[in-house]
C-alpha cells in the first residue's frame, strides 16, 4: 500500500514565513508507525507547487492521503487540498488529523474527507489504513470520525499512548527533500525532537491540554538522549510544551549528556515559574548549550494572568527573564492582547517590554480557539469564524477601542520592539542563508515583506 501525507500550505492572510517552518515531526512519526505496512510518500505544499501535488495524486497507486491540520488557521488550506484530490482522482482515500480535527471534526464532515482521526495518530492511522487497503468496516476503527452522504460517526475512543519510549524513532527521511527550506527564526538545520506530550496546565486559551486530556506522559532520559545523539544536527528544538515540567528528569538528560561529551545547541519551550523556582537547573544547561527558551509570558499584570487562568504570577516572570538575562541564554517571549485593551493597557505593554530590556518579544490577539474553554465562553462576542482569521494576529471579537485604532496600538507594539535598525539586522542575517544557499532570495523578499506587515495596521484588518 501506498500513502500520501501531505503538509498543508499557509492561508494568505498568516504571518508564518517571518517565525519559520519547522520540519513536520508529527508527520514523520505517522511515517514511521506506518513503516512496516505501507510505502510512505511525503509533500509539503509550503514549498512544493499545486502542479507537483496534481501528478502525485493522479497517480492510481497510491491508495489514501493523510492530511494534517493541527492549526485552526490551516482549516481553509486543509480543504482545498482535500478537495483537490477528490476533484483529480476521486477514489482517493482522504483523512486529516491533528489538534483542530480532534477537538472539532464536525468541521471536517465534508464531501472531499472520508475519515478524521481523534486523538493522537501514531496507531489510529495503522488501524485506519489497514481498514481501507481491506476494504473493511471504519466503524471497527477506534479513535476515528467517518464521514458518509448523511452524517458523520464517530467511534469509540481510542486512549493515549501510555509509553512513549514504545514509539518508533520519527522518519527524517521523509522530509529530505525539503529539509533546507525549513528554519526556526532565523536558524536553519534545526532538529525537532519531542521528549514528552500534554500539559497539566488549563490555561483557557490554549487547546493542548485538551488534546491531550490534561494528562502528560515523558519520555526516559535515556531515550532522550539517544535521539539527541542520533540528530544530524548541532541544532536542537525540544517541541514539548513545558520541557522543564520534571526539573529530575531534566537534570537526569543534562548529566548523561554531559557525561556523554555531547556538545549540541538547544532551544525549548517553558513555564516562567519553572525558571524562577530552578535557576540551578537551567544554568546546567545552559553549560551544555541552551541557547533558546520560549516563554509564554501572555499578560503584564497579575488580574491579566488570572484572567486567563495562567496559574502563574508576575513576579515569576520577571524573576524568570532575570535568570535567562544572567546566563546569556536569550528569551522568546510570547504576549497576548486582549480585545478589551485600551491605551493604558497597550502603553503598559510597551512599557514592561523596554523595562525587562526583551529582545524578542512576540505580540498575539486573544482568539477563542475550538475546542478550548474561551471559545465556549466567547460564542457571543464573536464577530468573525473566518478560519483564515485565527491566526493570532487579527481581532475575531469585538474591541473595547475602535477597530481602526486597537489595530493602530497593536503594529506599534512591533514598532517598539523591533525598531528600523533591529529589523535591518535581522534582514541581513536572513539574507546571509540566502548567500549560504539554505534560502531562496523570492523566499527573502516575502519574508521581510510580511514582517514590514507587523508593523503596520492596516495588515491585520
Amino acid at each position: 500500500m501506498r500513502i500520501l501525507l501531505i503538509q498543508p500550505g499557509s492561508s494568505p492572510v498568516r504571518f508564518a514565513r517571518p517565525f519559520g517552518a519547522v520540519e513536520p515531526l508529527g508527520l514523520e512519526s505517522i511515517a514511521a508507525a506506518l513503516e512496516t505496512l505501507a510505502d510512505v510518500e511525503f509533500i509539503d505544499m509550503r514549498f512544493a507547487s499545486t502542479e507537483e501535488l496534481t501528478r502525485r495524486i493522479a497517480d492510481d497507486g497510491i491508495r489514501a492521503c493523510g492530511i494534517t491540520s493541527t492549526f485552526t488557521m490551516d482549516y481553509k488550506p486543509v480543504v482545498r487540498l482535500a478537495e483537490t484530490i477528490k476533484k483529480v482522482n476521486p477514489g482517493m482515500f482522504v483523512f486529516v488529523g491533528g489538534h483542530h480535527p480532534s477537538l472539532r471534526p464536525i468541521d471536517f464532515f465534508l464531501p472531499s474527507i472520508d475519515a478524521v482521526v481523534v486523538g493522537e495518530g501514531e496507531r489510529t492511522v495503522v488501524d485506519l489504513c489497514r481498514s481501507v487497503e481491506a476494504g473493511g468496516n471504519l466503524e471497527r476503527v477506534e479513535g476515528i470520525a467517518f464521514n458518509s452522504r448523511s452524517c458523520q460517526s464517530l467511534t469509540p475512543p481510542r486512549g493515549l499512548i501510555r509509553n512513549l519510549d514504545s514509539l518508533a524513532s520519527p522518519k527524517r527521511s521523509l522530509v529530505d527533500r525539503f529539509r533546507k527550506q525549513y528554519r526556526l527564526f532565523t536558524e536553519h538545520d534545526v532538529t525537532s525532537i519531542e521528549t514528552s506530550r500534554g500539559c497539566p496546565f488549563r490555561c483557557n486559551f490554549c487547546s493542548v491540554w485538551v488534546f491531550y486530556g490534561g494528562k502528560v506522559r515523558m519520555k526516559s532520559p535515556e531515550v532522550v538522549v539517544g535521539e539527541i545523539v542520533d540528530a544530524a544536527t548541532d541544532e536542537v528544538f525540544f517541541v514539548d510544551d513545558n520541557f522543564f515540567s520534571s526539573a529530575g528528569r531534566a537534570s537526569r538528560i543534562a548529566s548523561l549528556l554531559k557525561d556523554a561529551g555531547v556538545r549540541k545547541r538547544y532551544l525549548l519551550q517553558t513555564r516562567t515559574d519553572v525558571v524562577a523556582k530552578n535557576p540551578g537547573l537551567i544554568e546546567t544547561w545552559a553549560e551544555i548549550g541552551l541557547r533558546g527558551v520560549f516563554l509564554g509570558v501572555e499578560k503584564v499584570t497579575q488580574n491579566g494572568l488570572d484572567a486567563v487562568e495562567k496559574r502563574n504570577t508576575v513576579e515569576n516572570n520577571e524573576t524568570a527573564l532575570r535568570i535567562l538575562e544572567s546566563l546569556d541564554v536569550a528569551a522568546v517571549t510570547s504576549f497576548i492582547t486582549d480585545t478589551e485593551a485600551d491605551g493604558d493597557d497597550f502603553a503598559a505593554l510597551r512599557d514592561f517590554v523596554k523595562r525587562m530590556k526583551l529582545r524578542m518579544p512576540l505580540f498575539t490577539i486573544l482568539t477563542p480557539l475550538p475546542g478550548t474553554n474561551l471559545f465556549e465562553q466567547k460564542a457571543a462576542e464573536m464577530t468573525s469564524l473566518d478560519y483564515d482569521k485565527f491566526d493570532l494576529f487579527h481581532p475575531v471579537m469585538n474591541t473595547k477601542l475602535q477597530p481602526s485604532r486597537f489595530l493602530e496600538e497593536f503594529s506599534r507594539l512591533y514598532r517598539t520592539a523591533y525598531p528600523t535598525r533591529v529589523a535591518i539586522f535581522g534582514g541581513l542575517g536572513l539574507l546571509l542563508q540566502v548567500f549560504a544557499g539554505k534560502l531562496s532570495l523570492r523566499d527573502w523578499l516575502e519574508i521581510v515583506g510580511d514582517w514590514r506587515k507587523l508593523t503596520t495596521p492596516e495588515a491585520y484588518v
